[in-house]
């Protein structure tokens, strides 16, 4: 039988007399993968953090139990030393280092001061090779995608010799085939003792691998269910972590269809740090006033690279091709001009594009319409507080007041404010990038609800996502892209997971 490695006590923690964890109890087992679930903001982050000694001892109350003996972490690195090891959402890697200069960095291989390059290199290649990648250990982290840096993350915690390895929001950022090797390389970790706790609002891969799932809802403990022990569905998950049943996970919504508003014709673009290489390729496009239209395709296909070469060339060089706006030629250079002509978009990476994390919520609201808040170009602060205050409770934004900073925001409400800024531009025409990336079921439906509202008003609304079921659930049409080409446009009764799929390979055996 295996042994408890970890017992987490009562544990409370406030933040500015806001309390924030309530009595949380959690229990893990050598060998064993507990998964951590919750809407944004419910504490699953800060409990880890409790856990991982970021916050230190005496800053909570409750009790640290690890393999028997109690924890009183003063930080990061005393937890590190018998074995806890916490891999962030947003990778902790130094792009223009090393795979191995990065797996041992702070714990260099050096005698006498002097680093053995040799030893570092054959170590970090073992230990590649225990996480299956096959990449050279002398590779720069900037020329290796997302979920290789991943993978090497658990290297580095592996050469710390980890016991109980957290990672949040793991899978977050990976394509299928990337979250898939990860969560099978979770599975053989298990099977070598280690123990991992996930934090995840992917609830089929949660329900896939995990053996045990703790829920928190508004910083408190709601239930642990346990394999082979309990019933354990998506719904019931979901009523715990929301406090009721959510039984549509799309709101319903009678579309309202008008004219043509927006159109994109004969749309080509060159890659900008290789300008033979053309990524989008004669791509046409349209969507209607009140229409949501959904693009789906594979992670590579182009449907960031077309959006931000149209919403202002942010993307691209040598673009060509014609935008229409209700049958008018528009011409738009920079960002600016797409704002002026009624376009708004909200990107699929709030935290590095999206929002300035340290500057508060009214600010970041008011951002992109200055404008409309300024007289003779002084900003009226009146105003901006008023506007600020109001898509606060418009769109509930949960914060202690819009002076927060965004950054100390859970996922969900920073996408909220994200969304505040371009409702407030007043835009015609609305791309959402994965609107509901990283964030839970709960903040998912009340975006949802947004983007409905908003096509109600007559906005033509264009929605991509790397989840298929997003897409089908919330478009009344959706164009399918792969290698940068528009291979097939199905209406709403047409589109399925399954007919999507037909269309990228289709396409892929024409090429």
């Amino acid at each position: 039988m295996l042994r408890s490695i970890l017992e987490m006590k009562d544990i409370s923690k406030s933040f500015s007399g806001v309390k924030v964890l309530k009595d949380v109890n959690l229990k893990a087992t050598e060998g064993e993968i507990l998964a951590l679930v919750g809407e944004n903001g419910a504490g699953k982050s800060t409990l880890m953090n409790v856990l991982s000694g970021i916050y230190e001892y005496g800053s909570y109350t409750g009790d640290i139990i690890f393999e028997g003996k109690e924890c009183k972490f003063k930080n990061i690195k005393d937890s590190e030393k018998i074995g806890i090891v916490i891999i962030h959402q947003e990778l902790a890697l130094v792009p223009y280092l090393s795979i191995a200069e990065n797996v041992f960095l702070g714990n260099e291989q050096a005698a006498k001061g002097v680093i053995d390059w040799h030893k570092t290199r054959n170590k970090t290649s073992e230990l590649l090779a225990r996480v299956g990648l096959k990449d050279d250990s002398d590779t720069l982290i900037k020329d290796i995608g997302v979920g290789k840096q991943q993978l090497v993350e658990i290297a580095k915690a592996l050469s710390k010799q980890v016991k109980l390895l957290i990672l949040d929001e793991p899978t977050a950022a990976l394509n299928d085939e990337d979250s898939d090797h990860l969560l099978n390389l979770l599975l053989e970790l298990k099977n070598q003792g280690i123990c991992c706790i996930i934090i995840s609002h992917k609830l089929n891969e949660v329900t896939k691998v995990a053996d045990k799932i703790t829920v928190i809802r508004d910083g408190s403990t709601i239930e642990t269910l346990v394999k082979g022990k309990d019933a354990i569905t998506e719904d019931r998950i979901i009523k715990g972590m929301v406090g009721r049943d959510l039984v549509d996970r799309y709101p319903k919504r009678v579309p309202q269809i008008g004219e043509v508003m927006f159109e994109i014709k004969d749309w080509e673009v060159y890659d900008p740090m290789n300008e033979d290489r053309k990524v989008i390729k004669n791509v046409n496009l349209k969507v209607r006033k009140g229409e949501v239209v959904g693009i789906a395709g594979l992670m590579g296909a182009g449907r960031t690279e077309l959006a931000t070469s149209v919403f202002g060339r942010v993307y691209g060089k040598k673009i060509s091709g014609k935008l229409f706006k209700e049958n008018k030629e528009i011409v738009i250079k920079n960002v600016s001009e797409a704002i002026e002509n009624g376009i708004a978009y909200v990107t699929e990476d709030r935290k590095t594009a999206g929002l300035i994390l340290i500057d508060d919520i009214k600010r970041n609201i008011s951002l992109a319409s200055l404008q409309k808040l300024s007289n003779h170009n002084v900003i009226d602060d009146n105003k901006e507080i008023q506007v600020a205050e109001e898509f606060r409770e418009k769109l509930k934004i949960k914060s202690s007041s819009i002076l927060q900073k965004a950054g100390d925001l859970s996922g969900g409400n920073q996408q909220k404010i994200v969304l505040s800024r371009w409702i407030f531009s007043d835009p015609d025409i609305l791309i959402l990038d994965e609107p509901t990336r990283g964030i839970d079921v709960g903040a998912k439906y009340e975006i949802y609800t947004i983007i409905n509202e908003l096509a109600k008003q007559g906005k033509s609304i264009i929605i991509i996502s790397s989840e298929l079921p997003e897409v089908l659930g919330m478009s009344d049409r959706v164009y399918v892209m792969n290698e940068g080409r528009i291979v097939g446009e199905l209406d709403r009764e047409a589109a399925s997971q399954e007919s999507i799929m037909k269309c990228i390979m289709q396409s892929s055996r024409e090429v």
